[in-house]
């Protein structure tokens, strides 16, 4: 009788505090069904201390604190077949060195999508209702406004500032109301406008004429401080600006220059550049600006759902099934 084919061998790496939530007991027992788990689990610094852990190694597991995958530690894994994140970006720690081994890398990205999108569906209803506004004018006046006028989730116009897994996924949550949904894309294809149910414009056009814009782009050498004065100033009356992609896409000076003179305006930041912000800066003080601590991304329970999707990625993948979530090389250096 043929011998059945022995399980690959995995490592996990990945920092201690969020490793509970994202590999939980269910996940790992998962894991230990479909692999020969090597222990202990390591962080980057541990393994940096003796990369030999992954002289065996088949699969390596990780998310949070992954290591850097170049020249160096891949030399010490010459098995190494797969790379599963439980995490979004995979940039920070793919080289070229690891890209010419051939070997795929999954991210979690879609599953990190989840949360995001939720979160900006409940800001964008609240900036079409324009609540921060009113509350803040509420809380000044001591009175409350006779018939404000909102857009509203009728026949109003929200702004998506890319179409990667959270933009596409906050498009599909609003495709549920009666609001014409814009995007600005210079790298998503007419055909993945169409499906995503959104209409591609320019970003000046999408500041100009939308009631809430959402930004959902990568932090790239031409996104970094693409937001500045003129498109904050072309935001019409009681706008909303949602970022919850990352904070350099906004340059803060200007934006707290014209979020200081336009008080009609209101940013929900729920990423800033530095985080947190300086001890000074006026983000904290302005008071038409929500400052929220990356509430949007996974928290506690939320972070199970990355897990599940590395178990079922690495069940595809020992059962010979291609992988759903691998990262094309030819697209990874436009990714978040």
């Amino acid at each position: 009788m043929n011998e059945p084919a022995a399980r690959p061998t995995a490592l996990l790496v990945m920092e201690e505090e969020r490793r509970a939530d994202v590999y939980p007991r269910e996940v790992l027992a998962g894991i230990d069904r479909l692999t020969e788990r090597q222990a202990p689990v390591l962080t980057r610094q541990q393994l940096a201390e003796d990369p030999d852990a992954l002289r065996g190694v088949d699969i390596l597991l990780t998310g949070w604190g992954a290591p850097v995958l170049d020249a160096a530690l891949l030399s010490r894994a010459p098995r190494l077949r797969a790379v599963l994140v439980a995490a979004g970006s995979v940039r920070h720690l793919t080289t070229p060195a690891f890209w010419s081994r051939g070997i795929p890398i999954v991210s979690a990205a879609a599953a990190n999508a989840v949360p995001v999108a939720e979160f900006t569906l409940a800001q964008i209803l609240l900036g079409l209702k324009q609540v921060h506004r009113i509350t803040r004018e509420v809380a000044s006046s001591r009175s409350f406004p006779h018939n404000p006028q909102v857009p509203g989730a009728h026949r109003s116009r929200v702004g998506l500032l890319g179409l990667g897994h959270i933009g596409r996924l906050v498009a599909s949550h609003l495709a549920r109301f009666d609001i014409e949904v814009l995007a600005a894309d210079p790298v998503a294809a007419p055909d993945t406008a169409l499906r995503a149910g959104v209409r591609l414009v320019g970003v000046e056009e999408l500041f100009a004429t939308c009631h809430v814009v959402s930004l959902h782009a990568p932090l790239l050498p031409e996104t970094r401080g693409m937001i500045g004065t003129r498109l904050l100033n072309s935001l019409g009356p009681g706008a909303t600006l949602i970022n919850t992609a990352r904070g350099g896409l906004i340059d803060e000076h200007a934006a707290a220059e014209v979020l200081r003179a336009r008080t009609d305006l209101t940013a929900v930041l729920d990423v800033t550049h530095p985080e947190p912000p300086v001890e000074d800066s006026p983000l904290f003080t302005l008071p038409n600006v929500v400052l929220t601590p990356h509430l949007a991304g996974a928290l506690g329970a939320e972070r199970h759902r990355l897990g599940e999707l590395v178990l079922d990625e690495l069940r595809r993948f020992t059962g010979g099934l291609p992988l759903q979530y691998a990262i094309d090389p030819a697209h990874a250096a436009s990714l978040a």
